[in-house]
């Protein structure tokens, strides 16, 4: 049985700001420019830590992750970053003795509060893995799940909803033709595209991509990046990767983890090239990790 320990509703809607030079959590200090500092705030972590039995993963983590942008997180493994990603839609309520203490808040709301709906939580909050996983079904079936767990049962509507899905994780025109056949016949970069389209499908605010890139080769991996840029704006994305390249190639913003704890949190450009914290620098060159 899932133990977790939540605190009370937030009633008011968060206004925070990136402001240039104001630390955002108590851990780090950030290093935004001043075309940042009046984004709104998307998801907002209070003191948050998360629990595997005695062990405390992720610690007190104070994190303001705005609107519209690609935020990435790096660090070295085990460092939690894919354990905060996971709870920003609660998917760690599926691992036993996994709790949480603090709050996340997404739309006025802590997300660990009794009260919430985790099911239209998920619809709002999409997520992407690791590794591909489409289910043994045809590429329409698994694009459309979504909306008809929804209650959309309409057959122009599903059409339209996948058709626009794909077009959206560039997969239209390589697959239009084969809708009916099943999905595991795609190739591991189809794959993960058109998982990215099944979660666009139900029109989330939020995505989260765990790594996305590490199961595809250098070509897959281009075309889901190059994806990753054309969706910036249109929806708030937070990326777990171990490439430091890519975090440099994809990011607006990057937050570095290391032993559970935010280390350093800012404007992807200056924490790559002028880290405010000494463990960052190690990291990013290469001295530890």
């Amino acid at each position: 049985m899932v133990e977790t320990t939540v605190a009370q509703p937030v009633t008011e809607k968060p206004k925070g700001t990136l402001t240039l030079g104001k630390p955002v959590s108590f851990t780090s200090k950030s290093s935004v420019s001043a075309d940042l500092r009046d984004r709104e705030i998307h998801i907002e972590s209070r003191n948050f830590s998360i629990f595997y039995g005695d062990n405390e993963a992720v610690k007190g983590m104070s994190v303001n992750i705005p609107k519209g942008l690609v935020t990435a997180i790096i660090g070295p493994s085990g460092c939690g970053k894919s354990t905060f990603l996971r709870a920003v839609n609660r998917m760690n309520d599926l691992i036993p003795h996994c709790y949480a203490r603090g709050e996340l808040v997404f739309d006025s709301q802590n997300i660990y509060a009794s009260n919430i709906d985790v099911v239209q939580l998920r619809q709002r909050i999409g997520m992407v893995f690791q590794k591909p996983n489409p289910f043994p079904k045809s590429i329409f079936d698994n694009v459309a799940y979504g909306p008809r767990l929804q209650g959309v049962r309409d057959k122009q509507r599903l059409r339209k909803i996948v058709e626009g899905s794909l077009k959206k994780a560039a997969l239209w025109d390589e697959v239009k033709d084969r809708l009916t056949q099943n999905a595991l016949g795609l190739s591991g970069g189809q794959q993960q595209r058109m998982c990215l389209a099944r979660a666009l499908a139900v029109d989330p605010e939020i995505l989260l991509m765990d790594e996305p890139t590490s199961a595809l080769d250098p070509r897959a991996t281009a075309r889901i990046e190059e994806l990753i840029g054309e969706l910036r704006g249109r929806y708030t994305i937070i990326i777990v990767t171990h490439n430091m390249q890519q975090a440099a190639r994809v990011s607006d913003l990057t937050a570095f983890m290391y032993e559970g704890v935010l280390i350093e949190f800012g404007e992807t450009k200056k924490l790559f090239t002028n880290p405010r914290e000494k463990r960052t620098e190690d990291y990013i060159t290469g001295r530890f990790g």
